[in-house]
């Protein structure tokens, strides 16, 4: 496979953009754990949803901090919140700035291959998508414990039950 400067720059451009929405549905659900409930698991062998928001939160900055860095580490980050609050506010203050370092980076970094668990070797850029599904399948898992912990499930791809669609007005259609 041969990937062009102009090719990785277009792909990277999309999937910031997606991994920006994506994130801030994301942010979303785990701001709908109720903290009194964060140790909630739906079988003994899972993760609390604590521990499923903090693996979403810190994989997504992760992944992005790997690509940056053009390798990935095993090390967690050591800066682990306690609440599902400060988890929420951590996953902001951390993701949106290696985003916007990522969207300035240059094709020619984005080309680098990164050797990943020495499973893969993949260029920098085509790590954004395995993000992306890593994030939107966990999330996925997360969004099942909320109703039976007792919280409202927000939208994520369409309106819920407790957050139904909205058609939006005319005006603020996009065009």
């Amino acid at each position: 496979m041969h990937l062009t400067p102009e090719f990785v720059i277009t792909y990277r451009n999309m999937m910031v953009d997606g991994i920006r929405r994506e994130a801030e549905t994301t942010r979303k659900v785990i701001a709908a754990i109720p903290e009194a409930k964060s140790d909630y698991r739906p079988d003994p062998h899972a993760r609390t949803a604590k521990e499923l928001a903090w693996h979403i939160a810190a994989s997504d900055v992760h992944f992005l901090e790997g690509i940056l860095a053009l390798k990935f580490d095993a090390n967690e980050p050591t800066d682990k919140p306690a609440t599902i609050a400060e988890i929420s506010e951590w996953y902001d203050r951390k993701l949106q700035p290696a985003l916007n370092r990522l969207a300035d980076m240059p094709a020619e970094k984005l080309l680098t291959p990164i050797n990943f668990a020495g499973i893969f070797n993949f260029p920098a850029v085509l790590y954004l998508s395995f993000l992306n599904n890593h994030d939107i399948h966990h999330r996925g898992a997360l969004v099942t414990y909320l109703r039976p912990m007792g919280a409202k499930v927000p939208s994520v791809y369409g309106g819920s039950h407790d957050e139904p669609f909205q058609m939006p007005k005319p005006e603020e259609a996009v065009a």
